[in-house]
């Protein structure tokens, strides 16, 4: 399942300060997580898609990384974004 307009919205509004500012870094990672969830449900269904799993890696990786950034950045932006999304206990 792709992301509709209507999830990015409303991911945007939730996670951004106004509706245009996508490029925050709680937004791409609420995204990332979201496409990551889709993945990790398709890979369910088909294990032997070697060529979706390489882009779930990839986006695993590139969320870490923005986890990274946003914790060295502000961390409590960071423990909000983990708080929201559940990603860690």
């Amino acid at each position: 399942m792709s992301l509709t307009k209507e999830f990015k919205a409303e991911v945007i509004t939730q996670f951004g300060a106004s509706e245009k500012n996508t490029g925050k870094s709680e937004v791409q990672v609420a995204l990332y997580t979201r496409r990551i969830t889709d993945l990790t449900g398709h890979l369910q269904l088909h294990p032997k898609d070697k060529h979706s799993r390489r882009g779930l890696l990839m986006l695993v990786a590139k969320r870490k990384k923005m986890l990274n950034y946003l914790k060295n950045v502000d961390i409590n932006r960071y423990r909000k974004v983990i708080g929201e999304l559940d990603l860690r206990k």
